[in-house]
């Protein structure tokens, strides 16, 4: 029995002594190696390490450090100065769920994440200790560095790295999400069955600041509860549609409320400048939206897309189930004003403007407007509806070298005007009457040109049509119809004017000169796509002090 005690009392000390040369081996840089080269050869990571640490004074941490881990055969994933590994009693049975990790002076790189694999390890607390964090494929694509903060519990998975169930609180000295970069980020929040919440977001964005609370169900749908940006000032690459696509790419974006104050943002072809904008109960769906009781109030200095360009514009509307009701819109345009209110209505797809009022204006037309009149409307826009124009001393041109005109001090109004049905421009209903100063259409100037008109399902009718001339007065009526051949019917009588007034319009030129009574009948087509002249048959009428002249068209060449 005594020989039986001494050996195993030998063996015991055998083994307490295999134990401490192993312990004092493993933290050595000969062990360090040997046990990086276990793990690399015995899994399907690969680990790299210099030294690995345990003090007597805390018995529960084994620090590793110059720590590189990643997939075999990739890049690494996490790199790091320190790794601290805090043991616990759950190790007996789950050797690799640690009770706490800390990653201190690290980078982690998760483009080098092979997809459908998860790290090996867990912890009842990650923390984070100036780390940099790279993740383009992750659902909020970031990169962002000075990472500190913590994460409770911890337990990754293939597709997301903060697991399925997590409280978090991180800090960043800098953040880039989808191209948008903040610096001194704040991140509150839990992560619970997929669906994500922010308690608190804060960042300095783009010189100004972020503060704001959302959420993310696991279907990928956002609710902003609130967020408020101050003082932006950002600039972008991308075009306004390129800029606004986030909203659009997540299935749906419900705002609470959304405050913005003095914000400026710029890219390649718009900016806004001095904005203030407050935005509430919104959904937003791809290119649509739903509301039960929202409301948009809005000013800037400048908005700019392209060649549009509004200074000073105020927009006020409220949204429903039924529709949009503008109450207030009204900027600075090309030099003068416009001001509006109405309703677009979701049964019908209808705007309707109650008022519509521009003045002063000095509008260019662009060069491709007759295209733009014969484009279809977007699918939501399906009729426009004016019940009241008024228009005061505005200045028209168009450039188009073809046929360049020009009305100065333009005066008008219109009552229940439509100027769009079944998702097409046009001149389908209502009232107008308009007047000008003066008038310049190919290089013929008329004074005081006047014209009134009503429209129908079957036709617009001008019923008076007039301007000086010369010495003289021209004086017509006219007719389109509505149908898609829109045959045109012209009367023209001019008295005491110049012969050839209507050179310049297309006639050829006539074998006689000096000041004239002249009578036009003529009969076309303005079928889109068609020309004009091929359609036109015509008789007209001239007599001068010395002589009279008749001459007929027809396909649009005069008959000899």
């Amino acid at each position: 029995m005594k020989f039986l005690g001494k050996f195993f009392l030998t063996v015991l000390l055998l083994l307490t002594l295999a134990l401490v040369l192993l312990y004092v081996l493993l933290q050595t840089q000969w062990g360090a190696g040997w046990f990086s080269r276990w793990v690399s050869d015995k899994t399907a990571w690969h680990l790299s390490l210099s030294k690995i640490e345990h003090r007597l004074s805390a018995p529960s941490h084994v620090i590793l450090d110059n720590f590189s881990f990643g997939h075999d055969g990739q890049p690494a994933m996490l790199v790091a100065k320190r790794v601290d590994l805090g043991m616990s009693l759950v190790q007996f049975s789950d050797w690799l769920h640690f009770d706490s990790i800390e990653i201190r002076d690290g980078d982690v790189n998760l483009a080098n994440q092979t997809p459908d694999t998860a790290l090996p390890v867990q912890a009842n607390r990650l923390q984070l200790n100036n780390v940099r964090i790279e993740s383009p494929r992750s659902t909020l694509p970031l990169t962002a560095t000075r990472v500190n903060g913590g994460i409770v519990p911890w337990k990754p998975l293939p597709s997301d790295m903060l697991g399925t169930d997590a409280q978090f609180q991180v800090s960043a000295g800098n953040l880039t999400l989808n191209g948008v970069t903040g610096d001194n980020v704040l991140l509150q929040g839990s992560l619970k069955n997929r669906q994500l919440v922010l308690n608190t977001v804060g960042a300095d964005l783009a010189r100004g600041s972020m503060t704001g609370r959302a959420s993310r169900d696991a279907q990928g749908n956002w609710q902003i509860d609130q967020l408020r940006l101050n003082d932006i000032r950002l600039q972008t690459a991308q075009s306004l549609r390129d800029f606004l696509t986030p909203l659009r790419d997540v299935p749906s974006v419900s705002i609470n409320r959304l405050d913005m104050t003095d914000a400026r943002l710029q890219g390649p072809d718009w900016a806004i400048t001095d904005l203030d904008l407050t935005l509430k109960n919104i959904t937003l769906r791809g290119d649509d939206w739903q509301s039960q009781d929202g409301s948009l109030s809005m000013n800037a200095g400048n908005f700019i897309n392209g060649a549009l360009e509004l200074n000073d514009p105020i927009v006020n509307a409220t949204f429903s189930p039924q529709g949009v009701q503008l109450a207030q819109f009204s900027s600075r345009w090309v030099n003068g004003v416009i001001r509006a209110s109405g309703a677009w209505t979701r049964s019908d797809q209808r705007l309707t403007l109650d008022e519509l009022a521009v003045a002063g204006l000095e509008y260019t037309l662009p060069q491709d407007w007759r295209d733009r009149w014969q484009q279809t409307l977007p699918q939501w826009l399906d009729s426009v509806l004016i019940k009241r124009v008024t228009a005061n001393r505005n200045l028209v041109i168009d450039i188009n070298p073809a046929f360049p005109f020009q009305m100065t001090a333009l005066d008008g109004s219109a009552e229940n005007l439509l100027l769009a049905r079944q998702h097409q421009w046009g001149v389908w209903a209502g009232k107008a009457s308009f007047n000008a100063a003066e008038a310049t259409f190919n290089r013929t100037d008329l004074r005081h040109p006047s014209l009134t008109l009503s429209a129908d399902d079957r036709q617009v009718q001008v019923s008076e049509m007039s301007a000086f001339v010369g010495k003289g007065l021209l004086e017509g009526t006219a007719s389109v119809g509505q149908d898609a051949q829109r045959p045109v019917t012209l009367n023209l009588k001019g008295q005491a004017v110049p012969a050839n007034v209507l050179e310049n319009w297309g006639w050829p030129a006539l074998p006689v000169s000096g000041n004239s009574n002249l009578q036009l009948q003529l009969k076309s087509s303005l079928r889109a796509g068609t020309p004009l002249r091929a359609s036109t048959d015509a008789t007209l009428s001239v007599t001068t002090e010395s002589q009279s002249l008749q001459q007929n068209m027809r396909a649009g060449q005069v008959q000899p």
